[in-house]
């Protein structure tokens, strides 16, 4: 049974445009493994990103180039996980509506 709605992809379209997939529930595809994948590297990406950001935060000695270096690393990574929690909430939600029955 298709999704009833389409997923949203960890990765840009076309001229940065939000990419979607249609795929039937099951999330075993290519493509849906793939995102998968690609999701949690990026979750990765941003947790490891923090790890590093926080001491260099704390240093009173880094200069200003670095700060804005890990400020937008910082943004980029924030941007994936809003993505992802975007794409996991739409499909939980799609989830509680098969769930009960409605669509």
């Amino acid at each position: 049974m298709p999704s009833s709605r389409p997923r949203l992809l960890p990765w840009p379209g076309l001229n940065g445009q939000p990419c979607f997939l249609v795929t039937d529930n099951t999330g075993t595809g290519y493509l849906s493994r793939l995102a998968d994948e690609m999701e949690a590297v990026q979750l990765r990406t941003g947790a490891d990103l923090l790890g590093h950001a926080r001491p260099l935060l704390r240093d009173r000695k880094v200069d200003a180039c670095e700060l804005r270096f890990v400020g937008h690393r910082l943004a980029e990574a924030l941007h994936d996980a809003l993505r992802v929690a975007q794409s996991r909430g739409r499909r939980l939600e799609d989830g509680e509506e098969t769930a009960t029955g409605e669509s």
